[in-house]
């Protein structure tokens, strides 16, 4: 058995005083987003990306729209420190855009990392130290004075570096661990190094509450981010970071409720990359804001690319049912999901809806550079007549009649269920083509004329069989039937016409394709299906009941 017992709450809640982000039912507005792709994303690789790699990245993190990217920790690594150098030596850090690199409360990192942002046009320098319980007791075996001067020496060595260097200079502060730390004194050393940095309305200041480990439930994460917003001096000029890992598997809702309770930026990664379960993922943060109908002012709609150059650069995957982003979160396979899209998706065409409201689908594949026929209808063996029959006619305009598609589709998950697989569109329509379309049976119609007469057709047809042709005169109330009844009388067959529909698939005029399709009952009820394609409407009409002919008479013999 497992030793639950080990385990004992090692955070602390604030007073129930500081919920009012409970009155709250939406985020309202986009936060201030920075990407640590660069940093965190970037350490946590197996193997971390080279220099060609990080500036192939960076560039797609500008064209998503980032105005806040952490490129690195310059003092740990010389890739990390040339990387920083390019992008300022070679001016490639646009005017609109902030970099952030990251440094340790150590003076030699402190001053190593002013080194390599010297000349930054635009530049927040992100300084840390942990203040938790367990780092104080176990790792640095400090009092909580001590650490709090480690803090308060690196902001006044920090302030005083900018003053000296050549560079644009912001600063960020982070009490690493918040999570695992008493609130009050995390309140303590933030306001400690406030009242160093002095922010101002020229000097806006950083405050960053990460949460380095997951350990309660959201709730309780806003309640502490509200605690300090509603106590940290200088408020007015500080802008309230959250930083949210993913260890409890609850960092995207910790990062909402956090907003709702105060907090103005988000730092996180494309796709949630990072240490151990990684960061909160700004993909689906934005895309959840965009589904409540707000601007997340990020340029996700090309999404399919982003996930290319995030697997080339990172070496990475992106999970399959990962949200909005995985190629399979917008895949119905089930039946009835299939039939309540297709159906809902007709509805809206036909009423020319704006406003999304599709079952099962939360937002419109399409904004985000998706299609509903490769990735919304998939088939397989769980799969009914209304998602295949949704994608028969959305990808190759074959419209079937109801009963038609639930034969169909019939066909279409015994061959998935036998060959144990999805089938893809071209796969379908082989079925379709394979089964009903245009089939050459036995007999053929090798020409036919036709007269009317007051309210009849009568028609002169020859019907070739074995080589031998014959030809029949018969009649009827319309083409069709006048071909019908010269069918049943040339074969001999008793059967019902039961079905029959037609419309045009493409062209205008004398040059579109008419497609028909017909069903024929027998004694027994059942009902066997043809369909027929032709520029000329009555010769798609009797290839289609030629089809269903060769498909009763098959079935008869079976």
């Amino acid at each position: 058995m497992m030793d639950s017992s080990k385990y004992k709450i090692g955070y602390f809640p604030v007073s129930k005083d500081y919920n009012e982000w409970v009155k709250k039912d939406y985020v309202e507005k986009p936060p201030i987003w920075c990407s640590v792709d660069m940093r965190d994303g970037n350490q946590s690789l197996v193997i971390p990306m080279s220099l060609e790699e990080k500036i192939e990245y960076y560039k797609v993190l500008l064209e998503v729209g980032f105005k806040e990217v952490e490129v690195g920790f310059p003092a740990s690594s010389d890739t990390e420190y040339e990387f920083l150098r390019t992008l300022i030596d070679n001016n490639m850090i646009p005017d609109d855009v902030t970099i952030q690199v990251l440094t340790q409360c150590r003076e030699h990192i402190i001053r190593r990392t002013f080194d390599a942002c010297k000349g930054a046009p635009s530049a927040i320098i992100h300084f840390y130290n942990s203040l938790s319980v367990a780092q104080r007791e176990q790792v640095f075996k400090k009092s909580k004075e001590q650490i709090k001067e480690i803090a308060v020496d690196s902001a006044k060595l920090i302030k005083r570096l900018a003053s000296e260097y050549d560079g644009n200079f912001r600063f960020e502060y982070s009490p690493e661990s918040f999570t695992g730390t008493e609130p009050e004194y995390a309140l303590e050393v933030c306001n400690a190094v406030l009242d160093v940095l002095k922010p101002d309305k020229d000097n806006n200041v950083i405050i960053n509450l990460p949460v380095t480990v997951e350990m309660s439930l959201p709730h309780i994460y806003a309640s502490q981010v509200e605690y300090m917003s509603k106590n940290l001096k200088y408020r007015e000029y500080v802008t309230l970071s959250v930083h949210p890992h993913n260890d409890r598997g609850t960092a995207v809702a910790d990062t909402e409720l956090a907003l709702l309770a105060g907090a103005d930026r988000v730092e996180g990664t494309l796709f949630g990359n990072g240490e151990r379960t990684g960061n909160v993922d700004i993909i689906t943060l934005a895309m959840n804001l965009y589904s409540h109908g707000i601007d997340p002012e990020l340029n996700l709609s090309d999404i399919n690319y982003l996930v290319e150059k995030y697997e080339k650069c990172t070496r990475m995957k992106v999970y399959e049912r990962a949200p909005y982003a995985g190629s399979l979160v917008f895949a119905a396979f089930s039946g009835s999901h299939q039939d309540a899209i297709a159906k809902a998706m007709k509805y809206r065409e036909k009423n020319k809806l704006h406003n999304w409201c599709v079952p099962y689908i939360p937002i419109d594949p399409k904004d985000i550079g998706r299609t509903y026929d490769a990735d919304v209808i998939r088939v397989n063996s769980q799969s009914g007549k209304g998602g295949i029959g949704y994608m028969l006619e959305n990808i190759y305009g074959y419209n079937l009649p109801a009963k038609m598609r639930e034969d169909f589709s019939y066909l279409c998950k015994e061959v998935s269920d036998k060959e144990h697989k999805e089938l893809k569109p071209e796969e379908i329509l082989k079925i379709f083509s394979d089964n009903y379309l245009n089939i050459c049976g036995i007999i053929s119609v090798t020409d036919f004329d036709f007269v009317r007469e007051n309210d009849e057709v009568k028609i002169e047809i020859t019907f070739k069989k074995n080589n031998k042709e014959t030809t029949m005169n018969s009649k009827g109330n319309g083409s069709l039937s006048a071909v019908n009844n010269a069918l049943k009388a040339y074969t001999g067959e008793d059967y019902r016409l039961q079905v029959f529909t037609q419309h045009s698939m493409q062209g205008e005029g004398s040059r579109s394709v008419a497609a028909a399709y017909i069903g024929l009952e027998k004694e027994d009820k059942r009902i066997y299906w043809g369909a027929g394609t032709d520029t000329d409407v009555m010769r798609a009409s009797t290839k289609a009941l030629l089809s269903a002919f060769h498909n009763m008479m098959k079935g008869e013999k079976k």
